[in-house]
């Protein structure tokens, strides 16, 4: 009788192996994504090395828990579409956050081989793979409600939460209009995440699919402005807030304000605009180009990662990354880091900004640090060393401080909308439900800057909280 091939666990004869990265001297020249795709036999190999452990710490460290065991051995199997489904059936946008998602901190940083020596499994590029492959052979197909709803939700804010929200809410039949500043759907995910982290076309599809499944987008609508968010709660049986976090954290120092300090979100901003080939006053002019300057960015999140990579692109002389903490307590994903100093990045750990020199800005002043003791969240808490001082030269500074809540009960004129004393909005971190009732609010509005993933999360339990609620009174007003 002959055995079948056991086609997992393979771990301990075929190594970890990642999609081919495509060399810094050319990725450094343009915006495309560095990582190759898998080939069918690569995807398979590499889903092979699962070791299907009855407690996959992988998906459980996923914030959508996802099922990431059964669709990599479907993958193994080559059972490609049944992969893509199981991947689809808890995550709106797999192909993103295999992308963009640091695995490192979340699935492949729990995978069970890696923690016995053998080399986490690709989690992140085999997600990547199936659902690219799903596109290309049309298995990912338009929304079409079993059947329309009366009820319709409006969602304040365009990206992945509010996007999130809208798929669920739009599949079950409900109407669903996304209100967004900007002129493009997709948040962070178009205008604040560079395209060789995530190409522009991979989010616009998903985009577009939604507008042809029967969401409505109304862009260029600045909610307090072009509609009151009162005429909006209206309009619909539910609201949902998902504008994220937009304020930069500023730098109280002396010389701050002066010309060639800018912000983060305003210079990956104006990138990824002229990436679809808009045209930016700002960077046409060279205030927010990197072109022939010494850059320096400020931080050491993923933001921070962004702008030091994209200021390498658009042909900065040199780029350094000031981050107070030392590398090994930096918030952004180690791969970024790795990847950027390929790229020419130079870290200048244990570094911190204490004032600005010239106006138009021509140097940070910046001041040595080591780490002392651990401090109220259990990171060490630098201290400053005395006489350590030194200008680093500078002809654009970029912070990357990370970002705050705008103050929405002002800027909407809805003084009952209830934030706390950070400015997020308090709602409940399953429902999204807050205390003005019918308004939800989900993602980094209610967290905090946080990832993708946790976005898309709160935007699918809320849409499911809503659900639930929606057909609820429905029973209700048929009982009657």
């Amino acid at each position: 009788m002959i055995m079948a091939e056991q086609p997992m666990l393979k771990f301990v004869n075929i190594e970890r192996d990642m999609p081919e990265k495509r060399p810094p001297d050319l990725r450094r020249t343009d915006f495309n994504e560095i990582y190759a795709e898998y080939a069918d036999a690569k995807a398979k190999e590499q889903s092979s090395r699962c070791s299907q452990c009855g407690v996959p710490y992988c998906q459980s460290h996923c914030p959508l828990h996802n099922n990431i065991p059964d669709w990599l051995r479907l993958t193994a199997e080559g059972r490609l579409q049944e992969a893509y489904e199981v991947s689809q059936a808890t995550n709106t946008f797999p192909e993103i956050c295999g992308r963009i998602c640091p695995q490192d901190r979340l699935c492949e940083g729990n995978c069970v081989i890696e923690q016995s020596g053998h080399g986490t499994v690709t989690i992140g590029s085999v997600e990547k793979y199936i659902t690219d492959t799903a596109w290309e052979e049309g298995w990912v197909q338009p929304i079409k409600p079993g059947r329309e709803r009366p009820e319709s939700v409006g969602i304040i804010g365009a990206g992945p939460g509010g996007l999130a929200a809208a798929d669920v809410l739009r599949r079950a039949g409900v109407q669903v209009t996304v209100y967004d500043r900007y002129d493009r759907a997709g948040g962070l995910l178009t205008y604040g995440i560079p395209g060789f982290k995530l190409e522009k076309d991979v989010v616009m599809r998903r985009n577009d699919q939604l507008a042809q499944g029967g969401v409505n987008f109304e862009l260029n609508c600045n909610v307090g402005v072009d509609n009151s968010f009162a005429d909006i709660r209206a309009r619909h049986d539910a609201v949902i807030i998902a504008t994220g976090v937009y304020k930069t954290r500023e730098i109280q120092a002396p010389g701050s304000g002066v010309p060639g300090l800018e912000r983060a979100i305003d210079f990956l901003t104006a990138s990824n605009r002229k990436s679809f080939g808009d045209a930016v006053e700002d960077f046409d002019s060279g205030r927010l180009n990197a072109s022939g300057k010494k850059v320096v960015v400020i931080g050491g999140g993923d933001t921070a990662m962004d702008c030091v990579r994209t200021s390498i692109r658009q042909g900065a002389t040199s780029v350094k990354c000031l981050y107070r903490r030392d590398r090994a307590n930096m918030p952004g994903s180690q791969r970024e880091v790795a990847n950027a100093e390929e790229e020419g990045v130079v870290f200048e750990w244990l570094s911190a900004p204490k004032g600005f020199v010239g106006d138009p800005v021509t140097g940070v002043m910046v001041q040595k640090m080591r780490l002392g003791q651990p401090d109220v969240t259990g990171r060490q808490a630098p201290e400053l060393i005395e006489g350590s001082d030194y200008v680093e030269e500078a002809d654009l500074v970029i912070m990357a401080l990370g970002f705050e809540p705008e103050d929405l009960p002002t800027l909407w004129g809805e003084a009952d909308l209830p934030v706390n004393r950070w400015g997020t909005i308090k709602a409940d971190y399953v429902s999204g439900q807050t205390a003005l009732d019918g308004v939800y609010a989900v993602g980094d509005i209610v967290r905090g800057a946080s990832l993708v993933v946790w976005a898309i999360k709160d935007g699918r339990d809320c849409a499911e909280a809503i659900l639930k609620r929606l057909d609820q009174g429905a029973t209700a007003v048929a009982a009657e």
